[in-house]
């Protein structure tokens, strides 16, 4: 029968470029900066990775089709490197490859790498022109802020909130990311901002404002994982191991049947009651110590928080101004600045999340650096409330 992958993986290196504008490089560079940090916290040499796992989304636009950019770029020793993609989880799902095969026992060291090199277009949001012949017809005029507009209005509908309490605790998430983008010399956007500055910001999409709105960034991201066992027969004592990784893509049923109202985001609820069940988590709120979650914009933090039951459904406002979210509240988030402001290259942004969530747990994280957390949760969000694939991943120390 299958027991999970409960502490059977161990993540013993992990990397990350500095995010952002990066005109100094292409894909290839960013893999190469993120790569030589990872390899040189790991216990192991090049040449001892076995298999390895690129998450690339836009590979039109980025660094190509296929698992060539990797193998070419880190002049890898013919191992077999495999290309994934799925939407925002693609860097969560290059890891979950190499986890997963480490965990099956196909190799003892795997690699995953999450690379978007996005800003060399020109273009300030994401660049897609197509999403295939379906999402054309059902979807010719949708966009992120507009869709994400429209949970705010349906999570405040349902839950009578006052829109300017709504838009007030939006503001709260985006000034606390802020601070806390500022502590991260890797971040994007290292600013402060006000709450004043927030609530009365040009609108994109009512009620989001331009700072409820994450840009998009280049980055590149990498983790090597071993198993257990050669972690133990490497000397390691103290690592950090893979608790749970599940992911919940939508079948259609928000787009096609009431029973879904848009307040919420039901793949998010599936993939975190799957990852607890798998990880042994019975109460989250007191079991998880500090989240990574996909706050592409303000009002998805907030939702996010309630849909993976670290706060009462319907209390996310309350929750959220009462600073239970912040740096020094009870379960922090977005420690690093978040998607908001360390940034989102879609590829690597998973990859990104767990690497905050490693140096928090090995107490690796500098100015930034909470007391002695020992559970992290990461969380990706890629599509629209209506349509997206959801992963949440769980990590702790051995």
């Amino acid at each position: 029968m299958a027991s999970g992958i409960k502490d059977k993986v161990a993540i013993v290196g992990m990397g990350c470029s500095k995010f952002g504008e990066r005109w100094d490089c292409g894909p290839e560079e960013l893999i190469l900066e993120a790569f030589d940090e990872a390899i040189k916290d790991a216990p192991v040499e090049r040449n001892q990775i076995e298999m390895a796992w690129l998450g690339l989304f836009f590979q039109e636009q980025s660094a190509g089709k296929s698992g060539l950019p990797l193998s070419i770029s880190l002049r890898l020793p013919n191992i077999p490197v495999t290309r994934v993609e799925n939407m925002c989880a693609t860097g969560t799902e290059a890891l979950r490859g190499a986890v997963y095969a480490v965990a099956a026992g196909a190799c003892d060291v795997a690699m995953a790498v999450g690379v978007e090199k996005l800003k060399d277009t020109g273009y300030p949001g994401l660049p897609e022109r197509s999403k295939g012949t379906f999402d054309d017809l059902w979807l010719p005029n949708s966009t992120a802020p507009g869709a994400f507009a429209q949970l705010a209005t349906a999570y405040s509908e349902k839950h009578k909130k006052k829109p300017k309490d709504l838009k007030r605790a939006m503001a709260h998430v985006s000034v606390k990311s802020h601070a806390n983008g500022i502590l991260n010399p890797k971040a994007h956007l290292r600013k402060e901002i006000t709450e004043d500055q927030a609530m009365n910001a040009p609108m994109v999409s009512a009620p989001l404002g331009l700072y409820d709105c994450c840009g998009v960034s280049d980055g590149a991201a990498c983790a090597i994982v071993m198993s257990i066992d050669k972690a133990k027969g490497l000397g390691l004592k103290n690592f950090v191991v893979v608790k749970a990784m599940q992911l919940a893509p939508s079948n259609g049923l928000e787009m096609s049947n009431s029973s879904w109202d848009g307040s919420y985001l039901l793949t998010t609820r599936i993939a975190s009651e799957r990852a607890y069940k798998e990880a042994g988590i019975k109460n989250p709120e007191k079991e998880i110590h500090l989240t990574e979650v996909h706050d592409c914009f303000s009002i998805t933090e907030l939702v996010v928080m309630e849909d993976l039951g670290l706060c009462e459904e319907g209390r996310g406002v309350n929750a959220v101004l009462d600073g239970k979210f912040d740096k020094d509240g009870k379960i922090p988030c977005q420690i690093d600045g978040g998607l908001k402001c360390f940034g989102h290259p879609i590829g690597a942004s998973g990859l990104r999340m767990t690497y905050e969530i490693y140096n928090q747990l090995l107490g690796r994280a500098g100015e930034r650096q909470l007391n002695a957390p020992s559970v992290g949760l990461t969380h990706n969000l890629g599509g629209h409330p209506f349509r997206n694939v959801a992963s949440v991943s769980i990590f702790g120390l051995i």
